[in-house]
């Protein structure tokens, strides 16, 4: 008589201490990559707004200049030469930078914390400050065609040296700098993108209005808002290499004070950037 024998009844608590290794859960999550580092996302973002841009660049550049050569064609009735006509010139030609780096950048940020695009970003492995430099490199690049053709054009309409025009290599980055970092503070922190359009707005006036009129027929306590305003720096800059022989120690202050106050306005514009992204 065959005898049988139980089969041991295994514990599925046992069975699963006995599965194999290679099915066996991770005991912890599995690590992230490392973040991106600073010039590498920056230069990832920059060519990403760059080519985002491009459609809306020619409609920008036309804006932009036309409206600088405009107001320059308009003040050569009233302008003759000398300093006024200088302190025109350079004026218009900042004010191409501030139409893009300030009055745009302020309303793309407003509509991209309005619309939740700040989410995808805050998604990516990649610093604040690559985000808020990219795109404002980007805007700022668009401004250098213009900016060129406005120089040149009231250089030859008042009758100003070409010579010191390659001042403009220094002057447009650092103006664009303070201003493209002034416009997206303003469209961070704006609440609503409304009030962004409206502060992107208003800083462009007050660019065309402090920087474009000559500094000796303003009145005193508006020639004080005109020493607040980032772009007025660069302005005078731009204004002094005009003369037969500028005194380049004050131009360089002027571009000194320009750089420290664009990478004051940076940093508050990366800090808007974070406090935006974590609501």
């Amino acid at each position: 008589m065959t005898s049988i024998v139980p089969t041991e009844v295994v514990p599925p608590r046992a069975r699963r201490t006995a599965e194999p290794a290679a099915f066996a859960r991770p005991a912890g999550p599995a690590p992230l990559a490392p973040r991106a580092r600073l010039l590498p996302s920056l230069a990832a973002v920059y060519r990403a707004q760059l080519s985002r841009a491009r459609v809306a660049r020619i409609p920008l550049l036309f804006v932009a200049t036309f409206q600088s050569v405009g107001i320059m064609v308009l003040m050569r009735g009233v302008v003759d030469g000398g300093a006024e006509a200088r302190a025109v010139v350079a004026g218009s030609s900042v004010l191409v930078v501030a139409f893009v780096a300030l009055n745009m950048l302020a309303q793309y940020f407003g509509q991209l914390r309005a619309a939740g695009g700040l989410d995808h970003y805050a998604t990516l492995p990649v610093p604040p400050a690559a985000v808020v430099l990219g795109a404002a490199g980007a805007y700022a690049s668009f401004t250098v065609p213009g900016t060129v053709v406005t120089a040149v054009a009231g250089s030859v309409l008042f009758q100003l040296p070409l010579t010191h025009l390659w001042i403009l290599v220094a002057v447009i980055p650092l103006s664009g700098a303070a201003l493209a970092g002034l416009g997206a503070a303003c469209g961070l922190l704006a609440p609503r993108q409304e009030l962004a359009t409206l502060l992107g707005q208003l800083g462009m006036s007050a660019a065309l209005l402090l920087g474009v009129l000559p500094a000796e027929r303003l009145p005193e306590p508006v020639g004080w808002a005109r020493d607040l305003l980032p772009s007025t720096y660069g302005v005078e800059a731009l204004a002094r290499s005009f003369d037969a022989h500028p005194d380049w120690p004050v131009v360089l202050l002027d571009l000194a004070v320009c750089a420290a106050v664009g990478v004051l306005s940076l940093a508050l514009a990366t800090w808007a950037y974070r406090r935006a992204a974590v609501r």
